[in-house]
């Protein structure tokens, strides 16, 4: 019950890692508000969260005995996202820890990316996090510190091909994180970034991906994992944000933490 007594805020919480972090982080004695979209993007070709998937996650944290305000909101949307962080503050009393989880991947060849592919990601990506630091902030502040982790990827830390606005976005959330870590780091509050390799859920497995890597195979070893594993599974990530949310990491602040089976390395 490593963070008895805190209340997270989880974006893209409906399903995949976003489910996992909530339920791993009631496990660890927390409260839970996750938000969701829940509704597919015309641009994602793979399944999004719905409704139904965010009501799923509410019940699973709830079994766990912790409380959860669920809401549907566009990380797109500021004054939606605040309105949702504000409310669930004010029903579950405080917020220590956000988990700015929620993106979406866009894959295609470059002459196949277009001006609304590369708009629509870096709104999701990277303005949906910013969005949702600017959210939480002030109610950081009041409970004298915290913790921000934002859901980065091995893409943030390498190039990957057929993914230029992913990168470019989760490139830019290092950044972020960093000069937030530097001007909040006298007021308690902790910013990190998490990168995962390639995860076991619907946007870790891209229907597009595979026949643009047959035409280029010279670029499928950038894919690869040093460890012998081709993907890793949510929960793996899920770990590594409890640790960086508790006290545990009360040092730990600005960093690029990879949970990436060694694709960084290569």
């Amino acid at each position: 019950m490593r963070l008895s007594g805190k209340v997270a805020f989880i974006t893209g919480a409906a399903q995949s890692q976003g489910r996992s972090h909530a339920v791993r982080l009631a496990e660890e004695g927390a409260d839970i508000i996750a938000v969701d979209i829940c509704r597919q993007l015309d641009l994602v070709a793979y399944p999004m969260g719905t409704e139904d998937g965010l009501a799923e996650t509410a019940q699973q944290v709830e079994k766990l005995g912790r409380r959860v305000h669920a809401a549907v909101a566009d990380v797109r949307d500021a004054a939606a996202l605040a309105a949702v962080v504000d409310a669930g503050v004010a029903e579950l009393g405080r917020l220590d820890i956000v988990a700015a989880n929620a993106s979406v991947c866009t894959v295609q060849p470059f002459e196949e990316l277009t001006p609304e592919i590369w708009q629509t990601t870096l709104d999701v990506n990277l303005t949906g996090v910013w969005n949702t630091c600017a959210a939480a902030m002030p109610h950081l502040l009041d409970a004298g510190g915290g913790s921000i982790v934002i859901t980065g990827s091995s893409g943030g830390l390498k190039g990957l091909p057929f993914l230029l606005p992913y990168v470019a976005a989760k490139h830019a959330l290092v950044g972020m994180a960093r000069s937030l870590a530097l001007e909040f780091a006298d007021r308690g509050i902790r910013v990190n970034t998490v990168h995962p390799t390639g995860v076991d859920t619907p946007q870790g497995h891209s229907p597009v991906l595979p026949g643009l890597l047959e035409r280029r195979p010279d670029l499928g070893p950038v894919f690869m994992n040093s460890l012998p594993v081709a993907r890793i599974e949510s929960i793996d990530v899920s770990n590594a944000l409890v640790f960086l949310a508790s006290d545990e990491a009360r040092y730990v602040t600005g960093t690029a933490f990879p949970v990436d089976a060694g694709s960084t390395i290569r």
